[in-house]
């Protein structure tokens, strides 16, 4: 890959500094992906002995984050995205040793609350590769982004599960708290990206080429493809026991870690496949979903139930690669921090509000109605992604026949 495609500054930003980053995030949110799922065996610990809390506590720090984000990103576009960058992990790190020692509710609920707004590392890892990267070499850096985050979802929960024989999830908090602080300690490392003069906003154009898409259209995107998608992650289980009753805890597990283990494998063939024409990507995407959740609505065999995971991989994959290509065309002429950040609370409420009718939709009419619902959102966006393009040639039609 040319210097010019990874628009080096002068700071020599390059491709082992975008992997450190990647590699970083990946280190640090082992406790922020792996302890959630085992909410109801921490808190029995803390007096809530039916776990009644779990699903409130579960959504807390996205809540939280959500709410943090915009401000966080607007604060690293004027002080220094690196310095930011370097709150977040050291903010998880304050938040996870809080939450290890907590000895009641009150104070592990705080511990939740403080991880939601001190942390973001997320939308603070893309920000800063937003001031230092643009175009195919930002894409592709958000697309390893990306799978940092499934190979943590993927093995983080494994590796607590291994740990709780000698240590309790709950007091592993604490010794996970080292992790972003090492992060943190190697982040330190990296160069801060050169400041970049920003017009106050995006022109309509960028060196004579429209947007790909603009920016509220991004935004609307983000919440649909994360609605959509993890309204299946709570029930799953439930799901899968409900259609193959005995089913193993670790093929259970599998049959979750599937989708994301296709996007492990294939997202990088995938960007290079789609790069120039995401809006198709993103449309094929959303159809795969909203097929692989109906699947799981009729799916009654080990054999489907893989195959329906498969078709929700790719779905997934094909989303979050494009909408990579399509975050790294809008930060063209805009502060990185900023725009990351809002687009961080518009995925995270898509997540909340998913967690919501998740839970809604499985109480009144059982475990498949999370996957159904997340279809059906799937295939109206499908629609609404379509519909512009078709617009042009129908009313081009109708002008010929009359």
């Amino acid at each position: 890959m040319s210097a010019q495609a990874l628009r080096l500054p002068r700071s020599g930003f390059g491709r082992g500094h975008v992997q450190a980053v990647a590699g970083c995030y990946f280190v640090a949110s082992f406790a922020a992906l792996g302890l959630p799922p085992y909410l109801t065996q921490i808190l029995p610990e803390l007096g809530d002995h039916q776990a009644r809390w779990a699903g409130v506590l579960y959504i807390v720090p996205t809540v939280f984050g959500a709410l943090g984000a915009p401000l966080w990103g607007r604060l690293a576009d004027r002080f220094g995205r690196k310095r930011l960058l370097l709150r977040a992990q050291l903010g998880l790190a304050v938040s996870f040793v809080l939450a290890g020692w907590a000895d009641s509710m009150a104070t592990f609920t705080v511990a939740l609350v403080l991880q939601g707004i001190l942390g973001g590392t997320f939308a603070a890892s893309n920000g800063y590769l937003g001031a230092a990267l643009e175009g195919p070499a930002l894409s592709k850096a958000l697309t390893l982004m990306q799978g940092s985050a499934r190979a943590a979802l993927v093995v983080a929960p494994i590796v607590v599960g291994s740990l709780s024989g000698w240590l309790s999830p709950h007091r592993q908090y604490a010794l996970l708290a080292v992790l972003p602080l090492t992060a943190a300690l190697l982040l330190a490392a990296l160069p801060e990206p050169e400041p970049v003069e920003q017009p106050p906003s995006r022109p309509e154009a960028v060196d004579g080429t429209a947007p790909l898409v603009s920016l509220k259209g991004l935004y609307a995107l983000e919440f649909a493809f994360v609605f959509s998608t993890v309204i299946s992650f709570p029930y799953l289980i439930q799901l899968v026991d409900d259609r193959i009753p005995g089913t193993s805890p670790a093929l259970s597990g599998v049959l979750f870690a599937l989708p994301h283990l296709v996007y492990l494998v294939s997202a990088l063939a995938v960007h290079a496949a789609f790069r120039d024409r995401p809006q198709a990507g993103i449309a094929l995407g959303f159809a795969c979903i909203a097929l692989g959740l109906a699947g799981h609505g009729v799916a009654g065999s080990l054999t489907s139930l893989i195959a329906v995971r498969l078709l929700l991989g790719a779905g997934l994959t094909l989303g979050l690669v494009c909408l990579s290509v399509l975050a790294a065309d809008c930060a063209k002429g805009r502060a990185p921090g900023g725009m990351f950040g809002a687009l961080e609370f518009f995925s995270k409420a898509g997540a909340v509000a998913a967690g919501l009718a998740a839970a809604a939709g499985s109480a009144r009419f059982g475990p498949a109605a999370p996957v159904l619902i997340g279809g059906a959102a799937a295939a109206v966006t499908v629609l609404a992604t379509l519909l512009p393009a078709l617009l042009p040639s129908l009313n081009h039609r109708t002008r010929r026949s009359s």
